[in-house]
């Protein structure tokens, strides 16, 4: 047992432990996600949060030492959000056409998604401070936390409802979509991107790129969008 220990403490001193254990954790739901043929409800992000939270929690880890050694993967998040213009590159001709109803559509997605989810949850009991948490859901996480924090929110609590919003959209978007009969590849990566952000996106491009490529141009501009939204309607919504 005191070996253990001892190799335990060598370990966890090391910054590369928890990238490691990232990579592990995310490459263990890819291969589940692989082995169930694809299926919308396995989703490894959402396996990949799992098995990370229940290590730190064994290992009685905490979050910002964690984060020293994952902090890599965060970086990448920069480089792969640049990546996304290759594929707008490709289907840009697709996206000029669509423009008009591109924005449309991004108007009224943020718009239902602000409204729904507040007056859902007003008529659930929720406070004030709840409300302004959730009003910001479905965009990025730093954009998120900083909206709910200028209007009252809990950037903590909004960061964890962007997350939960994410993977709930990428498990159940598309197939919701194929239930309303809605055949149009755009529309389907227009609606889980406005509704699921960077995690529906990624599900989108595994899908087809360009439902990926219309996911990514929704991702991108919801959040500016919803930025000036969620502040504007504070007054009237809380």
């Amino acid at each position: 047992m005191g070996d253990v220990t001892r190799i335990w403490v060598y370990l966890s001193a090391s910054p590369l432990l928890w990238l490691t254990g990232t990579l592990l954790a995310h490459a263990l739901g890819q291969w589940l996600h692989r082995r169930c043929a694809g299926h919308p409800l396995i989703n490894p992000v959402a396996i990949a949060i799992a098995l990370v939270v229940a290590m730190l929690l064994l290992t009685g880890t905490d979050y910002a030492t964690y984060f020293d050694g994952a902090q890599f993967v965060h970086f990448l998040l920069g480089p792969t959000t640049v990546a996304l213009a290759v594929p707008l590159y490709r289907h840009l001709p697709q996206v000029r056409r669509a423009l008009l109803p591109i924005m449309a559509a991004l108007l009224a997605g943020s718009l239902s998604a602000i409204v729904s989810a507040v007056l859902t949850a007003r008529l659930l009991g929720a406070g004030a401070e709840t409300m302004a948490s959730l009003a910001p859901k479905s965009v990025t996480t730093p954009i998120a936390m900083a909206v709910a924090d200028s209007i009252g929110g809990l950037p903590s609590l909004a960061a964890v409802l962007v997350i939960a919003t994410g993977i709930l959209g990428a498990m159940v978007g598309a197939p919701l979509v194929g239930l309303m009969r809605i055949r149009d590849r755009r529309a389907t990566g227009l609606a889980v991107g406005t509704a699921a952000h960077g995690i529906g996106t990624a599900r989108m491009f595994q899908i087809d790129e360009l439902s990926g490529t219309f996911s990514a141009i929704a991702m991108g501009l919801f959040s500016p969008l919803t930025a000036v939204l969620v502040p504007l309607g504070a007054t009237l919504l809380f």
